[in-house]
């Protein structure tokens, strides 16, 4: 079964629904960004932006750390919903070092929109 994409924003189920998981968690949270991972499996891993006086962490390398103590061995795609037009490169860093230089991130405004979908290499 193949999946189809949205001719609006060439997008899969799937890739959407990364993006709709990203943007719950930064509205339910009230942080400054919300990401979401899909591992290998299609087993997905939702975060929002950490910010204590000892840890602060973007949403995105929270995904991926939610990711790897979770067991997962590789990512397909990674999502962030922020303010920014594009991820730090530590973000990228951290997608690249569990899916390769390859994996898609997707970035989309508060509003869900896609803004742009930049590789992790």
């Amino acid at each position: 079964m193949t999946e189809s994409t949205d001719p609006g924003t060439g997008l899969g189920p799937e890739d959407r629904k990364i993006i709709t998981l990203a943007r719950s968690a930064r509205a339910r949270n009230g942080v400054p960004e919300g990401a979401a991972v899909r591992d290998e499996t299609g087993r997905t891993y939702v975060a929002g932006t950490v910010e204590l006086d000892s840890l602060r962490l973007s949403a995105l390398r929270t995904a991926v750390a939610m990711a790897v103590a979770s067991g997962a061995n590789s990512l397909e795609a990674a999502a962030v919903v922020t303010d920014a037009q594009t991820p730090s490169d530590e973000d990228l860093a951290a997608v690249r070092d569990l899916g390769g230089a390859g994996t898609p991130v997707l970035v989309a405004g508060p509003d869900g929109a896609l803004r742009v979908t930049v590789e992790a290499g």
